[in-house]
């Protein structure tokens, strides 16, 4: 769930929904409620243990930042995203796919109906709308950040939409990792500030979402779970590897240097990769009148490169190729990789 939930268009509920932990996720959340609140207010921490999943909920959050922190410091998966993107996508295709397949035999015969099937069909609508919408422009104010932070942390949960992608349809992507990377810097209060309304907004979601989705799953759960399969069919869309991909370049932070800085002469030497999500590049000389070129002050400008907009095609079968070159085997690769992966993970639960 962790490494899912960094890319925008993979979601963290999928990967709960494959590894068969979804119920309990769910109700894990739910499980924060008025008696929850009392308590910890009352500091009653014995009658907290008893209503919160917290060994539950222990387990699986230490999982998910153990797996932001490798993904994001070791095994860069969102830088990848970017410089290597069929392989990563690849990947998350065939763990998709195969997640419905897998997911396909948990409805038993008698449940498939025409109702069910009527299901399927909406939810793969749905699914399919929501991730197709292009990102625009959005106001930075209070309600509509709390807005966001309830539709992206209602996401997080939803198999087939990821909380991140939301964030990119509602603009609010880049603004949010740009805050996020400013805790613990000089901006620290004002990052603070700027991420309130959207983690109490998420918070607001889950506490709502939950309910409704463990109401919809205990009353309606086979109809539930094929809306939940055609979640994951609409979002396969975004996911397939080979895509002409627009990215938008922001540039976040401009500084000054000497000519003669060791940054600068690094840049000049080896300039950085322009294909990962963040990156610096050498901007103009201010004072190019100096006497000498020693004298010379450049900027220094830090990049950051989002995806706003993707266009599926089929290679060497649609007539439509990209502008630039993509590889082919890494997308089949990266699908058979998550194939197995989805196999390994669905014996494993069976054989528990």
């Amino acid at each position: 769930m962790g490494s899912a939930d960094i890319i925008p268009g993979v979601s963290g509920g999928t990967m709960a929904l494959i590894t068969g932990i979804y119920d309990r996720l769910i109700n894990a959340v739910r499980s924060v409620d008025r008696n929850f609140i009392s308590s910890l207010f009352k500091f009653r921490f014995r009658q907290i243990l008893e209503v919160f999943h917290w060994k539950f909920v222990l387990l699986l959050f230490t999982g998910i930042i153990a797996a932001v922190i490798f993904f994001t410091r070791i095994v860069p998966l969102q830088v990848y995203m970017q410089t290597h993107p069929e392989l990563i996508y690849g990947l998350f295709f065939g763990l998709i796919l195969g997640s419905v397949l897998v997911l396909l035999k948990e409805v038993t015969q008698e449940n498939r109906t025409l109702k069910s099937y009527a299901s399927l069909a909406i939810g793969t609508a749905i699914g399919f709308g929501i991730v197709s919408i292009v990102p625009t422009a959005t106001p930075e104010t209070f309600s509509f950040v709390f807005l966001s932070g309830i539709f992206a942390f209602s996401a997080l949960i939803l198999p087939g939409i990821s909380g991140s992608y939301i964030l990119l349809i509602l603009g609010k992507y880049d603004y949010v990792l740009e805050n996020l990377g400013r805790l613990g810097n000089d901006g620290t209060f004002d990052a603070a500030l700027a991420l309130f309304p959207l983690f109490l907004g998420g918070a607001v979601g889950l506490a709502v979402f939950s309910r409704i989705l463990s109401w919809l799953l205990r009353e309606y759960h086979a109809l539930t779970l094929m809306a939940l399969i055609g979640f994951l069919i609409g979002s396969l869309y975004v996911i397939w590897p080979y895509q002409e991909r627009d990215f938008r370049e922001v540039v976040y932070l401009v500084e000054e240097y000497s000519i003669n800085d060791p940054l600068v002469q690094d840049l000049k030497e080896s300039p950085q990769n322009n294909m990962q999500p963040r990156y610096m590049r050498l901007g103009d000389i201010l004072n190019p009148d100096a006497p000498s070129q020693e004298l010379y002050r450049i900027e220094v400008e830090y990049i950051n490169r989002s995806l706003i907009q993707s266009d599926p095609f089929i290679p060497y079968i649609t007539n439509k190729e990209p502008n630039n070159n993509y590889d082919f085997w890494g997308g089949i690769y990266g699908f058979l990789i998550g194939i197995v992966l989805v196999g390994g993970l669905d014996h494993l639960r069976r054989k528990k």
